[in-house]
């Protein structure tokens, strides 16, 4: 849905072939994809390093080890998924990634070694084989330089920071470029051939998360309000160890900690995670995450992650950025007990995407974790974001440069159960929500724990914000923020509120047991235009 963002002085007028909204590991694999092709404009809404995937520590899944193969990571995948995951995508994720994940050593990734030259693989939760390549603790901003670099070279590539995207411009139903507003308050628009929305999470929907604050939903709120599909938005990922000491951020203990041998523990130094899992420590994220919250309840006390048993100098040189976190919060990761709880961390669902990145509206493309492809199902298997982006945001490039003006390609997910929300048929009402109290709503209400009558005081409260938001595109940076906020809010406490079941990281208090007989689906919303 068109609309004008409005300020003061002439509008900012761009044109390009090819528009990608984002600047993580999806966006500029999309844009190495797009070399040659024609003109590509990236539209970032900070730095281009500002984003979800530098911060991504653990690093990336891929069966690249002997003892390893595609059919056992995908194995490993759908499992952590809890029946949800779509399988043609999982083939897809493990048995191109390896590819991708060589091609990124070729252009110079500087992985971590063993001493005989060899890749040195991680294990993380409910992973079978130790198959995560990393650069210490800080893959992710190594994978982001490497491609920044490789995209910088390009000829014909153009990349414009501090540009918030604040609305898509539709035309007879199709998307032909975005809307945007500069930190100066210009407003502008970008006329395109082909737009990829890349613009990754929103974590900032909760009071506690893992993810910096540019992660606010902005791409789900764009794509929606442009009729686009969005679907599995009640599967919220909560990372179980966040550096939980009042007074310091909220630093995310990558779950390579436990694939070293980190245990956790209780006040009383309890291994309460064997008694818990099968898997122990490395049980799959939703279930550990429970189990912390479970014991900090059940004890009256904090949950600590311990690395004692293990040498300090290997500990300190393996995870030099975690552990210069701790140090700032007046702790020793290789000595200490680190006081840890969970906080949100990862959206599995969000425009629904095919396995091309095309989404039911034509020209439009989603890829990362913007995007819902059902690779995940409803639990992220540890390590697979990075390889997502990488393999999705390289097809949507692929996608791109073949896209027919004429057909919007779009052909799934399998099974997708859309509700429609029509707004124009329903009173509006006075906002009175501010982003902090959508952020404390959510974590109070739609986080680990969620029972039918906290999620329904949720939906209404978020759908009487939502109703309130002034029509047309936001006019201020803030005004954008607060509405993806408020949006993206209300699609997942009325996407928690309608599955009755407990699945992955879903868990309904009232709805305990999966029901696969009745929610083996994928469900979603779509914004029906007057």
């Amino acid at each position: 849905m068109g609309g004008a963002c409005t300020s003061a002085g002439a509008l900012i007028h761009l044109q390009t072939d090819f528009l990608i909204i984002g600047s993580g590991i999806a966006a500029l694999r999309a844009a190495v994809e797009l070399a040659g092709a024609g003109d590509v404009l990236i539209l970032t809404k900070s730095e281009p390093a500002e984003g979800n995937t530098g911060y991504a520590q653990g690093g990336i899944a891929a069966a690249v080890a002997p003892d390893d193969a595609p059919a056992l990571h995908a194995a490993d995948t759908i499992g952590a998924g809890a029946g949800l995951c779509d399988e043609p995508a999982v083939r897809v994720l493990v048995e191109e990634g390896p590819r991708y994940v060589r091609e990124l050593i070729d252009w110079g990734t500087a992985f971590d070694r063993q001493p005989d030259g060899s890749l040195s693989l991680a294990r993380e939760g409910a992973h079978s084989v130790r198959r995560v390549l990393h650069a210490r603790d800080a893959t992710g901003r190594e994978i982001g330089g490497v491609l920044g670099r490789r995209t910088a070279a390009q000829t014909g590539l153009r990349m414009v920071s501090h540009a918030l995207a604040c609305a898509l411009v539709t035309e007879h139903g199709r998307c032909c470029g975005v809307l945007f507003l500069t930190e100066q308050g210009e407003a502008g628009r970008v006329d395109a051939a082909a737009t990829l929305m890349a613009t990754g999470g929103a974590g900032q929907v909760y009071a506690e998360t893992t993810n910096p604050e540019v992660t606010t939903g902005d791409g789900v709120r764009m794509a929606f309000a442009a009729g686009a599909a969005v679907a599995d938005l009640e599967f919220v990922q909560f990372h179980p160890t966040v550096l939980d000491v009042p007074g310091a951020p909220r630093f995310l203990l990558s779950e390579a900690l436990r694939g070293e041998g980190a245990q956790l523990v209780n006040a009383a130094g309890d291994r309460f995670m064997v008694r818990e899992d099968p898997l122990g420590e490395l049980a799959p994220r939703d279930r550990v995450a429970r189990a912390i919250v479970r014991e900090r309840e059940r004890t009256g006390h904090a949950v600590f992650l311990s690395l004692q048993h293990l040498g300090a100098d290997a500990v300190h040189a393996r995870f030099p950025l975690i552990s210069d976190a701790c140090r700032r919060a007046g702790l020793d990761l290789a000595r200490d007990r680190i006081p840890v709880s969970p906080a949100a961390h990862y959206v599995m669902g969000g425009v629904a995407a095919d396995l091309d990145g095309h989404t039911s509206v034509p020209g439009l493309f989603a890829a990362g974790e913007v995007a819902c492809t059902a690779v995940h199902g409803a639990n992220r298997l540890a390590s697979n974001s990075l390889l997502e982006g990488l393999v999705f945001g390289a097809r949507a490039g692929a996608a791109m440069r073949a896209w027919d003006r004429d057909t919007s390609g779009w052909r799934g997910p399998e099974g997708i159960d859309l509700a429609s929300i029509q707004p124009d048929n329903k009173r509006r009402e006075s906002l009175t929500m501010t982003m902090r109290d959508v952020q404390r709503l959510m974590w109070r209400n739609v986080a680990l724990f969620r029972e039918a009558g906290a999620l329904g005081h949720a939906a209404a409260e978020l759908e009487a914000a939502w109703l309130g938001l002034p029509d047309g595109a936001p006019v201020s940076i803030d005004g954008a923020r607060h509405a993806s906020l408020v949006t993206v809010a209300f699609l997942m406490a009325r996407a928690a509120l309608r599955r009755e079941e407990s699945r992955g990281t879903h868990f309904r208090v009232d709805c305990p047991q999966r029901d696969d007989h009745v929610w083996r689906k994928h469900c979603g919303d779509v914004l029906m235009q007057p």
